[in-house]
Protein backbone atom coordinates (compact mmCIF):
# COMPACT_ATOMS: atom_id res chain seq x y z
CA UNK A 1 0.00 0.00 0.00
CA UNK A 2 1.48 3.36 -1.05
CA UNK A 3 0.70 6.40 1.10
CA UNK A 4 1.45 10.10 0.77
CA UNK A 5 0.93 10.62 4.51
CA UNK A 6 0.29 8.53 7.62
CA UNK A 7 -2.38 10.95 8.86
CA UNK A 8 -6.11 10.63 8.17
CA UNK A 9 -5.90 7.20 6.51
CA UNK A 10 -9.47 5.93 6.51
CA UNK A 11 -10.55 2.45 7.53
CA UNK A 12 -12.08 1.99 4.08
CA UNK A 13 -8.79 2.86 2.36
CA UNK A 14 -6.89 0.39 4.57
CA UNK A 15 -9.47 -2.38 4.07
CA UNK A 16 -9.58 -1.90 0.28
CA UNK A 17 -5.78 -1.98 -0.08
CA UNK A 18 -4.77 -4.56 2.55
CA UNK A 19 -7.83 -6.66 3.37
CA UNK A 20 -7.50 -5.73 7.07
CA UNK A 21 -10.41 -3.96 8.73
CA UNK A 22 -9.91 -1.78 11.80
CA UNK A 23 -12.44 -2.68 14.49
CA UNK A 24 -12.62 -1.89 18.21
CA UNK A 25 -11.34 -5.41 18.96
CA UNK A 26 -8.34 -5.00 16.67
CA UNK A 27 -7.29 -5.46 13.06
CA UNK A 28 -9.46 -8.12 11.43
CA UNK A 29 -9.27 -10.10 8.22
CA UNK A 30 -12.19 -12.46 7.86
CA UNK A 31 -12.52 -14.44 11.08
CA UNK A 32 -9.03 -13.54 12.30
CA UNK A 33 -8.61 -10.53 14.59
CA UNK A 34 -5.29 -9.34 15.98
CA UNK A 35 -5.46 -7.12 19.08
CA UNK A 36 -4.18 -3.69 18.07
CA UNK A 37 -4.95 -1.17 20.78
CA UNK A 38 -4.69 2.34 19.37
CA UNK A 39 -4.89 1.31 15.70
CA UNK A 40 -8.44 2.61 15.35
CA UNK A 41 -8.45 6.28 16.28
CA UNK A 42 -11.44 8.09 17.79
CA UNK A 43 -11.97 9.99 14.53
CA UNK A 44 -12.34 6.74 12.53
CA UNK A 45 -8.90 6.79 10.93
CA UNK A 46 -6.19 4.17 11.29
CA UNK A 47 -2.84 4.69 13.01
CA UNK A 48 -0.64 3.03 10.38
CA UNK A 49 2.37 2.77 12.71
CA UNK A 50 0.36 0.78 15.27
CA UNK A 51 -1.20 -1.39 12.58
CA UNK A 52 2.17 -2.15 10.96
CA UNK A 53 3.74 -2.99 14.31
CA UNK A 54 0.94 -5.32 15.45
CA UNK A 55 0.62 -7.14 12.11
CA UNK A 56 4.34 -7.39 11.35
CA UNK A 57 3.98 -5.26 8.24
CA UNK A 58 7.13 -3.51 7.00
CA UNK A 59 6.67 0.26 6.78
CA UNK A 60 9.27 2.28 4.90
CA UNK A 61 9.57 5.94 3.93
CA UNK A 62 11.38 7.52 1.00
CA UNK A 63 12.66 10.93 2.11
CA UNK A 64 13.19 12.18 -1.46
CA UNK A 65 9.58 11.67 -2.58
CA UNK A 66 7.84 11.74 0.81
CA UNK A 67 6.08 8.47 -0.01
CA UNK A 68 5.38 5.70 2.50
CA UNK A 69 5.07 2.02 1.54
CA UNK A 70 3.30 -0.51 3.74
CA UNK A 71 4.12 -4.15 2.97
CA UNK A 72 1.99 -7.23 3.58
CA UNK A 73 1.43 -8.83 6.96
CA UNK A 74 3.79 -11.70 7.72
CA UNK A 75 2.89 -15.11 9.09
CA UNK A 76 5.65 -14.95 11.69
CA UNK A 77 5.21 -11.29 12.57
CA UNK A 78 8.74 -10.61 11.37
CA UNK A 79 9.82 -8.56 8.40
CA UNK A 80 13.22 -7.56 7.15
CA UNK A 81 14.83 -5.33 9.75
CA UNK A 82 16.94 -3.62 7.09
CA UNK A 83 17.01 -3.11 3.36
CA UNK A 84 20.79 -3.45 3.23
CA UNK A 85 21.91 -5.82 0.51
CA UNK A 86 24.80 -8.24 0.67
CA UNK A 87 28.02 -7.12 -1.00
CA UNK A 88 28.52 -9.65 -3.77
CA UNK A 89 31.35 -9.39 -6.24
CA UNK A 90 30.39 -9.43 -9.91
CA UNK A 91 32.43 -9.47 -13.08
CA UNK A 92 31.76 -6.56 -15.42
CA UNK A 93 31.69 -6.74 -19.23
CA UNK A 94 35.43 -6.24 -19.39
CA UNK A 95 36.16 -9.05 -16.94
CA UNK A 96 37.02 -6.76 -14.02
CA UNK A 97 35.67 -7.43 -10.51
CA UNK A 98 32.89 -5.12 -9.40
CA UNK A 99 31.39 -4.79 -5.89
CA UNK A 100 27.84 -3.72 -5.25
CA UNK A 101 29.09 -1.52 -2.38
CA UNK A 102 30.70 0.81 -4.95
CA UNK A 103 27.18 2.06 -5.65
CA UNK A 104 26.41 2.83 -1.99
CA UNK A 105 23.95 5.69 -1.61
CA UNK A 106 22.37 5.09 -5.02
CA UNK A 107 19.27 3.10 -5.87
CA UNK A 108 20.18 -0.08 -7.74
CA UNK A 109 18.09 -2.51 -9.74
CA UNK A 110 19.54 -5.99 -10.13
CA UNK A 111 18.18 -8.10 -12.97
CA UNK A 112 18.98 -11.80 -12.98
CA UNK A 113 18.53 -14.07 -15.96
CA UNK A 114 19.07 -17.72 -16.56
CA UNK A 115 18.61 -19.91 -19.61
CA UNK A 116 17.17 -22.78 -17.61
Amino acid sequence: MILQTLENVTTTHVADRTGWTAKPEGMCRGEICVPAPGALRDNGTVDINVMANRLGMPLVHDDNTGVWALGPATATGRALSTAAAADPEFIDRNGHPFRLSSLRGRKVLLVAWSSY
